[in-house]
């Protein structure tokens, strides 16, 4: 007889759901209006589509289903067509979806988002440079640092796909 530890897991999970570990918020309120007034700023001057594609991908590669959650119903409410929303993932095979901007955007999302397994390489810096100018540029690489932060931490605390608890 052999034991199934992933339906185990997926079964405690399940359970568990709606019971956050700890309310970041209330935890460390100093630390949460940081990360708020980081966000904030991090999105000035960016187009909204593109700040919700950037969160879009960088949750994926997270695997933070509350943020994806969250993020692709604020590009819904902006107005971003389904059809990019489905894409966002494979990007790199759906290019005629995405202007060579977002493109720029979404490569460097992933180097930086995944920066331990191979750093963010000077073809991808270059690309999303020729895109952005460096104030630009400055603020999407801070946005790509927020959304990380935001999905460690909705990680960590166990926040539930579906509780969005902005509203």
């Amino acid at each position: 007889m052999t034991t199934n530890t992933t339906g185990t897991a997926i079964a405690d999970a399940v359970a568990g759901a709606g019971k956050t570990r700890l309310d970041f918020a209330k935890s460390a309120p100093k630390v949460f209006r940081a990360l708020i007034g980081f966000d904030a700023a991090a999105r000035e001057g960016l187009d909204p589509a593109l700040v919700e594609l950037i969160q879009i991908r960088a949750s994926h590669l997270n695997h933070c289903a509350y943020c994806l959650h969250m993020h692709t119903n604020d590009a819904r409410k902006a107005g971003e067509s389904e059809d990019r929303l489905h894409m966002v993932a494979v990007w790199r095979e759906a290019r005629h979806f995405f202007s060579e901007k977002e493109q720029a955007a979404l490569a460097l999302t992933e180097a930086v988002t995944l920066v331990a397994e191979g750093g963010v390489p000077d073809d991808v810096h270059t690309e999303a440079a020729a895109h952005f100018d460096e104030q630009e540029l400055a603020h999407v690489l801070a946005l790509i640092c927020t959304i990380n932060s935001w999905n460690r931490v909705a990680l960590s605390t166990g926040k539930v796909a579906g509780t969005d608890e902005r509203h």
